[in-house]
């Protein structure tokens, strides 16, 4: 894994044989005098392959590449390195990374070569290795003889592979002669959209999943259902969706384009509170009150059809979003804000009381919504996440403990710290509010996030405020997600959010890729920013 700064690791002494030809091991320690033979380790003779350019000793020894994440370490070596010439070839090793090759190939202006044994002079190969439970998404790049190997077990690792390429010919003009071994600390780093409250149009978003795609994200989540919409395309349910909307063929080319990024798209309707639009089209379902006074944005969940068109929903998408991780909300049930939640909602008491027994409770009845929700998704074969203040201190019916916490804020009623979901075992995802959350129009507290904060302030293990959770936590942390919230949807424009957003997610992929002080000061960082696009 990658846990410090960027290591640039300098071979010690001469003649280790890292320019021997074949294999992508090596970076090059040169420096021998004039005239002597070029040995390997075992005292062999290099021998270069035809076309291969001698190293020249005057080279210094190179540097580790510039990129957004930094890569994890670097094995210098001494040569002019590589940069794309017309006539240069991407080569495939397998059949599989096709997409992967083609997609480099067009970016730095070479000729796609196929699937081709044959490396020439100047080719970019990629290709797969037989390391078996090697991280998918690790990666080695090695530069050397005029050419770039890049190897992974999976063609994840081979697309990041391609992503540092890029912006070491970006950055710098050139790929650095050496070798970069490479890895995320955290298995998932995401960028969320609240589409629900603010319509986004396709194509702003697949503008996003590309500069996600180029900064190593893995997720994208959106969030499509709230009080303000309902914002794709239903077949089951068409009454509940907004006039602008996504619609189902949009959805699945956002979803190939994501895709071909390694990334997965991870959706959420919020529920049983924040389902405003459904119940706009289905007021019958809304969560009153012994008075009659209707709950804002809550279904009444002891109503068996509330559940009903929930999960007509669930499963309607299913298909749609064929990614595991489904978010399932459950945060901010209005019933669980009154001072007495039973006096104030008979209704739910009672239907408490009658499935978990005379001391049923509706934090019982919530949590067993949320139950019911996560068998239905899994149902589907999907992952569920939920907020953390969907899961109830009080409550005596425990929380499926399969569920994932996607943890954003301790402002909640009976708010409790990280620790307790962590010490109960349970996998955790980062939305930390007080860095992660870019909530347009600043309303209550919130303020947008600045890149440089993230940067220099915040880690993974910085789950609640300013504050990290011990180490030993840190398995646990699946990894974070930067968050756009549109409570305020006029206050920017599509554009406006972009350029807002740009800065905070390239440090906070910075710090998901690699939690450890950064081997670059913020004002470096941001030039590398600009300077890579």
């Amino acid at each position: 894994m990658a846990t410090g700064a960027a290591a640039v690791v300098v071979a010690a002494g001469a003649g280790l044989g890292l320019w021997a030809g074949g294999g992508d091991g090596g970076g090059g320690g040169g420096g021998e005098p004039a005239g002597s033979a070029r040995r390997t380790s075992a005292g062999e003779p290099v021998r270069r392959a035809p076309g291969t350019p001698e190293p020249s000793p005057t080279h210094p020894l190179s540097s580790a590449p510039r990129t957004i994440p930094a890569v994890g370490a670097h094995t210098p070596a001494r040569g002019p390195g590589w940069r794309p010439e017309r006539g240069h070839r991407v080569v495939v090793g397998d059949p599989d990374l096709a997409d992967e090759g083609r997609l480099i190939a067009g970016e730095l202006g070479m000729t796609y070569g196929g699937q081709n044994g044959e490396v020439r002079a100047g080719d970019v190969r990629l290709a797969l290795g037989d390391d078996e439970g090697a991280d998918p998404e690790a990666y080695t790049m090695t530069v050397r003889g005029g050419r770039v190997t890049i190897t992974a077990a999976d063609d994840a690792g081979v697309f990041y592979g391609t992503r540092t390429l890029k912006q070491a010919v970006r950055a710098g003009g050139s790929a650095p002669e050496g070798v970069v071994r490479d890895d995320p600390a955290k298995p998932q780093r995401g960028f969320m959209l609240d589409i629900a409250r603010k319509h986004f149009d396709a194509g702003w978003i697949e503008d996003r999943v590309r500069e996600l795609g180029d900064l190593k994200f893995n997720q994208l989540g959106l969030h499509f259902s709230d009080d303000q919409g309902f914002r794709i395309e239903s077949g089951t349910h068409p009454e509940v969706v907004s006039k602008d909307h996504l619609t189902k063929a949009q959805v699945r080319r956002i979803v190939e384009l994501a895709e071909s990024r390694h990334i997965t798209v991870v959706p959420e309707i919020d529920s049983p509170g924040h389902l405003g639009a459904v119940i706009a089209a289905h007021p019958d379902l809304q969560l009153r009150d012994a008075q009659g006074v209707a709950a804002s944005g809550a279904v009444d969940i002891s109503d068996p059809d509330a559940a009903g068109i929930v999960d007509d929903l669930l499963n309607e998408y299913a298909d749609l979003f064929p990614g595991a991780p489904w978010h399932l909300g459950g945060d901010e049930y209005r019933a669980l804000t009154a001072s007495d939640p039973e006096a104030s909602y008979p209704q739910l008491a009672a239907a408490a009381r009658e499935a978990y027994g005379a001391d049923g409770t509706v934090a019982d009845l919530a949590t067993g919504w949320l139950n019911d929700r996560a068998e239905t998704v899994r149902a589907q074969r999907k992952t569920p996440r939920a907020w953390n203040d969907g899961f109830y201190r009080d409550a005596s019916v425990a929380a499926d403990e399969r569920i994932q916490v996607a943890y954003w804020t301790g402002k909640e009623i009976g708010a409790r710290q990280p620790a307790e979901y962590l010490s109960a075992g349970r996998q955790v995802i980062n939305y930390n509010d007080e860095f992660l959350y870019y909530v347009l129009g600043e309303p209550q507290t919130f303020v947008y996030p600045t890149g440089q904060r993230i940067y220099e302030q915040w880690n993974p293990r910085v789950l609640r405020g300013t504050e990290a959770v011990p180490a030993r936590y840190d398995g646990q942390i699946l990894g974070g997600t930067f968050a756009v919230w549109c409570d305020l949807a006029g206050a920017q424009t599509q554009q406006q959010v972009a350029e807002g957003i740009r800065m905070p997610l390239r440090a906070t992929v910075q710090k998901l890729w690699d939690p450890g002080e950064p081997p670059l000061d913020w004002p470096e960082f941001k030039a590398l920013a600009d300077r890579l696009g």
